[in-house]
């Protein structure tokens, strides 16, 4: 990677120990000690602090549609009730997710010219309509009732292994030796990829997360230099697929036969694959991680799911909910709108904050409590609205229904014995360390 390729991408000149210094929160700070005017709900130190909730109820209480208007995302506003962060969701035409816009998250800008094909990741989830719509439609294949139905008992058997393979009488990670590798070997499958080649798949998720962390990565440049790895390993896949006169029926053999997908440029083929990767990754991850975490802080609820096992599906739309795996997704207004009372000019940026929204006191009661018969409950907003509604929802929660299935019929209690510990990202909402023992029946 030269200098030029850098200067041309505009990457941060400064090293990412540099640039988390300058915006650090300390952890004595609470988010009611700082000016409204100063609060920066996108600041990854209020997550890895665990204080990200008290940001946001104190956002829906006192300016519900707020603006940041320094901060090392630059400026943006953040929607923070459920009403609103439909809305936004759901009116692509005055929203738009599109890389060019400045895509989907937080520190995305208005680009005038595309950046040099080794950086610009185009990807489904980062495109407007008509691109989205032909290009979501060649990998949906992969979820339909029937495939997923066929995956079940292949997911039992994973998790059964997993759970048998679990050390009694010892404290573990729970995210490690469960979480990720359940979610590791799934994602293998849906790619048709050697199993013993899945942690490379949950590497490169991180490091689209941890790109910025500098306890990973010196520069952002080393991160993106790690993600060029994953093209390499893919494209050799990506090669020999498109060449097969019978295609396979895993993702990428959808994306190398699809009419709109087929002849992507290799930057557009890797942004696609990296989306799958963590989207296929975070969402069931974290979960996994945060129902132990949820029914260890709540136990009466766990001697409810004790007492009946049926409550299982609609207990994991509530963990999904509770966790809110992705706290937000940007959009750009591409017209002046009005929102909560508050002018919202075009080409701003927004913040549309799941996770805030899944805590609205106006929309759930008593939000901040795991209820698992909590009635309609699959009203969250984890998995989005609208064309971007998230495809592999169905997935995720037979994940979460079957492993726990699998972890009550094993164990009588996951006992967390230790404090989580949390990444600092206001995108993905994640879980890196649950210390756990599991007891037997």
């Amino acid at each position: 990677m030269t200098e030029e390729t850098q200067q041309d991408w505009k990457l941060e000149p400064t090293s990412n120990a540099e640039t988390r210094a300058r915006w650090k929160i300390e952890a004595s700070t609470q988010p009611e000690d700082l000016p409204l005017s100063e609060l920066d709900p996108g600041n990854g130190d209020w997550f890895e602090q665990n204080k990200e909730l008290a940001v946001f109820e104190r956002l829906r209480k006192e300016a519900p549609v707020h603006l940041t208007e320094q901060s090392q995302y630059g400026r943006y506003w953040s929607i923070t009730e459920f009403k609103d962060v439909k809305y936004v969701d759901t009116h692509q035409h005055l929203f738009s997710s599109d890389i060019m816009n400045g895509g989907i998250r937080l520190g995305g800008q208005p680009l005038n010219e595309p950046p040099p094909d080794l950086f610009h990741l185009p990807m489904f989830i980062m495109q407007d309509q008509p691109v989205h719509d032909v290009q979501r439609k060649a990998v949906a294949p992969m979820f339909t009732p029937a495939r997923l139905a066929a995956m079940e008992g292949l997911i039992r058997q994973r998790a059964s292994a997993i759970l048998d393979g679990l050390p009694r009488g010892e404290t573990f990670n729970w995210v490690r030796e469960v979480s990720v590798e359940l979610t590791g070997q799934m994602l293998a499958t849906l790619f048709d990829v050697p199993q013993e080649d899945r942690h490379k798949l949950i590497h490169w998720s991180d490091t689209v997360e941890r790109i910025g962390d500098p306890d990973y990565f010196e520069t952002p440049a080393e991160g993106f230099a790690e993600i060029w790895k994953c093209f390499e390993y893919f494209n050799e896949i990506w090669q020999q697929r498109q060449a097969s006169t019978t295609p396979g029926e895993d993702l990428i053999s959808f994306l190398a036969h699809g009419d709109a997908t087929k002849n992507m440029a290799p930057n557009e083929f890797l942004g696609n694959v990296l989306l799958l990767i963590v989207g296929g990754n975070d969402t069931t991850r974290n979960s996994i991680s945060a129902g132990v975490q949820a029914l260890n802080q709540f136990p009466e609820e766990y001697d409810k799911l004790r007492r009946n096992l049926d409550l299982i599906p609609n207990m994991v739309s509530e963990i999904v909910r509770w966790q809110s795996p992705v706290a937000h997704m940007c959009r750009t207004a591409m017209e002046d709108v009005e929102i909560g009372g508050h002018q919202i000019r075009k080409l701003d940026k927004l913040a549309i904050w799941y996770l805030s929204g899944n805590r609205d006191e106006g929309h759930f009661a008593d939000p901040n409590r795991l209820i698992i018969d909590r009635p309609n409950v699959r009203q969250h907003l984890s998995f989005g609205y609208g064309i971007h509604r998230c495809l592999g929802n169905r997935l995720a929660e037979m994940q979460l229904r079957v492993l726990w299935e699998e972890i009550m019929a094993r164990f009588s209690q996951v006992e967390v014995v230790g404090d989580a510990q949390y990444l600092n990202s206001s995108f993905i909402r994640g879980i890196t360390d649950l210390p756990v023992r599991v007891h037997d029946r």
